[in-house]
């Protein structure tokens, strides 16, 4: 028998909200799988932001060799930007890449389920905030799933499928059908904080910075013991760098908050230097010194 959700297995028009690393992360995804994509952001600014992420992107891959010039032209043909929300009234699948902030997303959410099309999906790329808390901020919560893709998206092939409590079985299945045919990876996990990755990778992090506190080891031997002890292609302090403490202690917050496991509060360390503007990489100061980023 059909259901009203069968359309959704020829999901073809979708829309991501977000200008940031890993919004334009997922639009590329999507483009270079054959989607058409409207990009919605807050600013002319970060429409810019995001064109020109896009062709640097496309760039690199063309003279890697990866795609050809026709490609590359008929990938960023797929793709316009806008500040406008309204324009992806018509999309079959609107993924969010906001800020890690229940409020701003709830009210996305309760905004793009006024104006999008009976039937369409929303998607969050949210890391650890409820997914079920995002679907009850509209009419349509057995529409809404998580999909929680990991930076670089280019580079990454796994995104954790996101299942809530009332997600309909065959929405569910139009995520993982989609996932694939960005090549990537689908696992389905239910609705918890962290779901896998963070869950279990924050508490490792988390460790490594308690034993930095304690003197156990210097930082790059805790790294290196790590990378040559488990053949870890990174160490969890310059993971941390990469990531950004910022975000580190949000995560570690959060899961917190849900969990109530003490492994999962920040360790001193990570809160002072976030409190000092040391976040890592984009700061240009974390655990490691990577220069200026002003």
């Amino acid at each position: 028998m059909r259901t009203r959700y069968s359309w959704c297995v020829r999901v073809s028009r979708i829309g991501v909200v977000g200008g940031g690393t890993m919004a334009t992360g997922i639009v590329e995804a999507c483009a270079l799988a054959g989607y058409e994509v409207v990009v919605r952001t807050r600013s002319e600014a970060a429409n810019r932001s995001v064109k020109v992420a896009l062709e640097r992107h496309l760039r690199r891959r063309l003279v890697r060799g990866e795609i050809d010039e026709e490609r590359y032209d008929a990938t960023a043909a797929l793709v316009r930007v806008t500040t406008e929300i309204e324009e992806l009234y018509d999309r079959h699948l609107v993924i969010e890449s906001v800020v890690e902030d229940i409020d701003v997303k709830r009210h996305l959410f309760g905004q793009l389920d006024r104006i999008l099309i009976e039937g369409a999906i929303i998607a969050t790329n949210t890391s650890t905030l409820p997914v079920m808390a995002l679907a009850a901020s509209t009419q349509r919560p057995e529409l809404v799933l998580g999909l929680h893709f990991f930076n670089p998206v280019a580079s990454l092939r796994l995104v954790e499928v996101v299942r809530s409590l009332v997600v309909a079985p065959e929405v569910l299945e139009t995520g993982i059908d989609f996932v694939r045919t960005l090549d990537k990876e689908p696992v389905v996990v239910n609705d918890e904080a962290g779901f896998v990755v963070n869950a279990l990778l924050f508490p490792y992090l988390n460790a490594a910075v308690r034993l930095l506190e304690r003197g156990v080891a210097a930082k790059e031997d805790i790294d290196r013991a790590m990378q040559l002890g488990c053949n870890y292609p990174m160490g969890p302090l310059a993971l941390l760098d990469l990531v950004g403490l910022d975000v580190a202690v949000a995560i570690l917050g959060r899961l917190y908050e849900e969990t109530g496991d003490p492994a999962m509060l920040a360790a001193p360390t990570l809160r002072r230097m976030r409190e000092a503007g040391q976040l890592g990489r984009k700061s240009g100061r974390g655990f490691y010194d990577y220069g200026s980023r002003g």
